[in-house]
């Protein structure tokens, strides 16, 4: 039987601004994001017929509701594949976290597919078609770090963080994107990302510029929504973070630290309340 493990990692969000809101409902984005090493594993096994997904995580849908079950589809159907496969998802990403767990997942099943099928598609290619599944998906196939733009289609890789450590740290709530965007007041935005610092600071590895900018436009409406996220924010900077962010539309809050002790030291205490948190480094593609 053949088969394919791959690891699907998390993002996080370095900058995140909303440019727009567009004819067809979504929003025009500017964001800058940055793989890191906390990863679902992802096992991928050729059967005969059909789709069937299994995972550890209970809750999480295990039907065409899941992005990684409509990425076999849709690699079944784009390159005329007759044959079924089994994927199990060994869940360690926070569910509904704003680290892009679902999309990486997907994106891992695409490329993991891809692979296990000798299709033979580019990265390119795959991100193309991948874009059907959700924003996120082309970004999680390109992997490392990017610029994203339009609604997060419009890649442009950039140089990824080196030697950072990341604390990651989730309250026990879920949050809606669609409603966190539907509360965003773009004409009442008084304070947008620099991105051209921010991608300045990335290509030169300054951890304390980029600590200083960190920005995303989306943070006052889940902070409205949900307190707790701002109180993270604190505690995180207490804990001697060189900046802290919310992920995506959150609720994950991100510390970004030089030092792996302090870092360590920062999950620890923030453990003692929220169960799901991690320290963990940057990845880059390439990296082991």
């Amino acid at each position: 039987m053949k088969e394919i493990r791959r690891k699907a990692r998390a993002k996080i969000n370095i900058s995140l601004d909303v440019l727009g809101r567009r004819i067809d409902g979504y929003h025009e984005v500017k964001m800058i994001m940055q793989q890191v090493d906390l990863y679902d594993e992802v096992e991928i096994k050729e059967i005969e017929g059909g789709i069937i997904l299994e995972s550890n995580c209970g809750f999480i849908p295990k039907d065409e509701g899941n992005i990684a079950y409509k990425a076999a589809k849709l690699m079944q159907e784009q390159y005329n594949i007759h044959k079924g496969v089994y994927i199990y998802i060994n869940k360690q990403i926070p569910v509904a976290a704003g680290l892009a767990g679902g999309s990486t997942d997907g994106a891992a099943v695409m490329l993991g597919l891809n692979e296990l099928w000798n299709i033979r598609a580019s990265r390119e290619e795959l991100m193309a078609h991948s874009l059907a599944l959700g924003a996120d998906v082309p970004f999680c196939i390109l992997e490392g770090a990017a610029l994203a733009e339009g609604i997060g289609e419009k890649l442009t890789p950039i140089k990824g963080l080196e030697y950072a450590w990341v604390v990651l740290c989730k309250p026990n709530l879920c949050v809606s994107t669609a409603e966190v965007y539907k509360g965003l007041q773009l004409e009442k935005l008084q304070k947008h990302p620099d991105t051209d610092k921010l991608l300045m600071a990335m290509e030169n590895n300054d951890l304390q510029t980029i600590g200083e900018n960190l920005h995303n436009v989306l943070e006052q409406v889940t902070e409205t929504m949900h307190p707790i996220v701002k109180d993270i924010k604190r505690r995180m900077m207490e804990y001697n973070a060189m900046g802290s962010l919310m992920s995506g539309s959150g609720p994950t809050v991100y510390g970004l630290y030089k030092d792996y002790h302090k870092a360590r030291s920062a999950c620890e205490n923030l453990s003692k309340v929220y169960k799901q948190t991690y320290v963990v480094k940057t990845y880059n593609r390439g990296n082991a």
